[in-house]
């Protein structure tokens, strides 16, 4: 199961978000600002974020800014929705933009590609847990002072 964090200070938006998301088998995570999505991605680490752009206190700029900046989040998919047009004056520090109203299947494929791209790079990433060799690997004496 895969966790996706969910950004909107619409709460009926957050809510019919949160139940497509959640109808695909998604856990979600769901913060009301882009202030409350930073201290929740801390805290749980999402494999996406999907995030308004207009919203009080840190909106969806300034996130998608914050979490590009942390390198423990530059990795991570942002998809970013708005009424508005897409912001084409600065740095684009998402993946993705949708401008609401946004065809939920639409939204519900691109964040099941990006969790799959994710999940199977991460997978991919590590040694398999059945191979014989030692897990211990040899030390650099480079590395040492």
């Amino acid at each position: 199961m895969s966790t996706v964090l969910l950004v909107d200070d619409d709460f009926e938006n957050r809510w019919a978000l949160q139940l497509a998301l959640e109808s695909r088998g998604h856990h979600i995570v769901l913060a009301e600002n882009g202030r409350d999505a930073l201290t929740k991605a801390v805290a749980h680490f999402p494999e996406l974020v999907v995030t308004d752009l207009q919203m009080p206190e840190v909106d969806g700029r300034e996130l998608c800014r914050r979490l590009r900046c942390a390198p423990v989040f530059a990795g991570i998919p942002i998809v970013l929705l708005s009424a508005m047009p897409e912001p084409v004056d600065e740095v684009c520090y998402w993946t993705v933009f949708l401008r609401k109203p946004a065809s939920m299947e639409v939204l519900l494929d691109i964040v099941d590609t990006f969790i799959a791209a994710r999940l199977t790079y991460a997978r991919a990433a590590y040694p398999s847990e059945h191979h014989s060799a030692a897990r211990l690997q040899a030390i650099d004496s480079r590395c040492w002072p």
